[in-house]
């Protein structure tokens, strides 16, 4: 292992854009297919990896969907949670925002409360075994419409538990008009949540234009189109609004054509702020480690400029005032004791 990949393996970081059903490693997707033998998901962990090669987005989406699937249960649920906090904390994530789409699990007979309770449950465990602080990003599944958008806005005003913190829209955008769905988010805005959408992963600077002004974004899922209007990328350093920028993924589903090509480095020189995330890391065999090291090579960052990006992780967050300070206390001290050492 190089100098700088040890220094990212220890490296206390925060991540905000990850799914929770797209965090399965193989390991639990094995183990959910093998309960659940009439799925078309393979059983063998070795297989999975082909079967998580991806065409396109639409590709991406409809796989994704199969693994949707293969939770069909509250134990599913808990599992899946509780083995996704195991996986983070051995990449040193000491708080991650997990975008959670509960529409999909009901919709497919799991009922609400026992949804809500087994990804609490989990989600305490967790933080008590591991020392790993998951919160909730409810979001609503695009391309399941309106229906969704309303059960998702229910859960979240009406059921929301405590670990729920913000809003989300994911799933496609191509023929998903953001303004769609601009009174589910005033709802859930008005109930206290932050307000996270998906825009400009694989539409132009128009999405990201409309998850600011019809849903109000607090923070951009993807938002790398954004690189094409000059006018946006002002506005979004002016305002501080941060993107939730995943590399890999980009690649994976098409919406780049390799990493060379991406535009991070030239969101950094536009001054707008950015975070590194892994979106649904074992689907495109990678994980927050990898797309660190990725990020060291685009930006040309060193280990104190690791720790940088690390905090803004950290200050983009939705983390409490006290838990922000320790985070970036532990970070500092962690690049002090790399450099003392």
């Amino acid at each position: 292992m190089s100098t700088l990949a040890s220094f990212i393996a220890g490296l206390p970081k925060a991540e905000l854009h990850v799914h929770h059903v797209g965090s399965a490693s193989p390991r639990v997707v094995a183990e959910l297919a093998a309960r659940h033998p009439d799925s078309r998901v393979p059983t063998d962990p070795e297989r999975l990896s082909e079967y998580f090669t991806f065409t396109d987005f639409a590709h991406f989406v409809r796989v994704y969907l199969t693994v949707v699937e293969l939770v069909r249960d509250a134990e599913d649920v808990w599992l899946l949670t509780y083995e996704i906090a195991r996986d983070l904390a051995r990449q040193r994530v000491r708080y991650a925002e997990l975008t959670v789409t509960p529409a999909s699990s009901t919709s497919r007979g799991i009922p609400d409360v026992a949804f809500l309770e087994a990804i609490e449950d989990a989600r305490r465990s967790a933080e008590r075994d591991f020392g790993t602080v998951l919160r909730w990003c409810f979001d609503i599944p695009g391309e399941s419409g309106l229906p969704a958008a309303e059960e998702t806005t229910r859960i979240a005003t009406e059921l929301g538990p405590d670990g729920l913190i913000s809003f989300g829209l994911g799933g496609p955008e191509i023929g998903v008009p953001r303004e769609r769905f601009k009174p589910y988010f005033d709802r859930a805005i008005a109930a206290g949540l932050h307000s996270v959408p998906h825009a400009g992963e694989t539409t132009g600077p128009e999405t990201v234009w409309a998850a600011l002004t019809s849903l109000r974004a607090e923070r951009v899922g993807h938002g790398v189109s954004a690189v094409q209007d000059p006018r946006l990328l002002e506005y979004l350093a002016e305002h501080g609004v941060p993107l939730e920028v995943c590399p890999t993924s980009n690649v994976a589903t098409g919406a780049v054509p390799d990493l060379a090509s991406h535009p991070l480095p030239e969101l950094v020189k536009a001054g707008v702020t950015t975070t590194i995330n892994s979106d649904d890391p074992p689907m495109f065999g990678t994980d927050l480690n990898t797309e660190y090291a990725v990020a060291a090579r685009l930006l040309g960052l060193d280990a104190a400029g690791l720790a940088e990006l690390a905090k803004r992780a950290v200050t983009a967050s939705f983390l409490d005032a006290p838990g922000k300070a320790r985070l970036t206390a532990e970070i500092d001290d962690y690049l002090a004791t790399w450099h003392a050492a």
